[in-house]
């Protein structure tokens, strides 16, 4: 396992994670369609934010449980904690520094087809 640190666009944000970087996942649904989102999983013990929490925003929709995290500076999609398992993190691939995206396995996960919860309600 590898530690990777990360930032958004203008710095104000840092956080680092500690993983493999074997796999990463892009999503569907609406939102990660709009961020062209490319994320890796990491249990929260695996995160820390090194500086910037007061700088982060925060998208909260429909249940509330997932918490999509960007930097109120520049506007660039971090990381969020995810619905279907908010004790993980799904962090943006793109914004890990020394990270090669060209070598990961990428699966594609059908967010379209997950429910809202006014759906299911």
């Amino acid at each position: 396992m590898q530690t990777y640190k990360g930032s958004c666009h203008c710095g104000a944000v840092a956080f680092e994670i500690d993983t493999d970087l074997s796999e990463a996942v892009k999503c569907n649904c609406s939102l990660c369609t709009k961020k062209n989102a490319l994320m890796t999983m990491v249990h929260e013990n695996q995160f820390r934010i090194l500086k910037g929490e007061d700088k982060l925003g925060l998208y909260e929709w429909n249940s509330g449980v997932a918490k999509h995290h960007f930097c109120n500076e520049c506007g660039i999609y971090t990381f969020h904690r995810r619905r279907s398992s908010p004790e993980h993190f799904a962090i943006n691939v793109h914004c890990l520094d020394d990270a090669n995206a060209s070598g990961i396995s990428i699966d594609e996960i059908n967010g379209r087809e997950t429910p809202l919860i006014s759906d299911v309600e």
